[in-house]
């Protein structure tokens, strides 16, 4: 739930937070920041048309300068055109830290994992050989009315990935 969850704009994101809190160093390089036509896939997770313009930020997360996962995430181009959301600077708190101080707070996610072989162009970042299975999480975010804020797609290589996931009933 840290990732989900708004953080006081003086605090760190919450990858840095948890893994300093594990005496860990976590990280992230932003490899690109801007608008583009969003895919069949993204689209259908944001609910919007496919080719209309969204923003996306490309990342890389390591832990303790080892590259663990890249991350795409997509936001409409009306939540976050002229907004961080949609440069490559690092954002104070986290994106959904931002993201709630413009009025769009989360509070349901969806999410779907997969396991594949990683393409050509996630090999790279992620110091991996074409071979080596791969976990993605697919994450929708949306808000009170439902509309969807905020897509993930993480790709992480599973040798190394584990995935937790708890959830309260009542």
């Amino acid at each position: 739930m840290p990732y989900l969850t708004p953080r006081a704009e003086s605090e760190s994101d919450a990858w840095t937070a948890e893994s300093a809190a594990r005496g860990r160093v976590g990280g992230q390089r932003i490899l690109h920041a801007g608008v583009r036509p969003a895919s069949d896939e993204v689209a259908r997770m944001l609910r919007v048309q496919a080719g209309e313009n969204v923003v996306q930020r490309r990342r890389v997360i390591e832990l303790d300068g080892v590259p663990c996962e890249l991350t795409d995430t997509y936001y409409p181009a009306t939540i976050a055109l002229g907004t961080p959301l949609a440069g490559t600077a690092k954002i104070r708190g986290g994106a959904v830290t931002l993201l709630a101080r413009l009025g769009h707070a989360g509070v349901r996610v969806v999410e779907h994992v997969t396991a594949r072989l990683p393409s050509a162009e996630e090999c790279e970042p992620l110091c991996t050989e074409p071979g080596e299975p791969v976990l993605v999480v697919s994450r929708v975010t949306l808000d009170a009315a439902d509309r969807a804020i905020q897509a993930d797609v993480m790709v992480m290589p599973a040798e190394h990935a584990q995935l937790r996931y708890e959830t309260r009933i009542g």
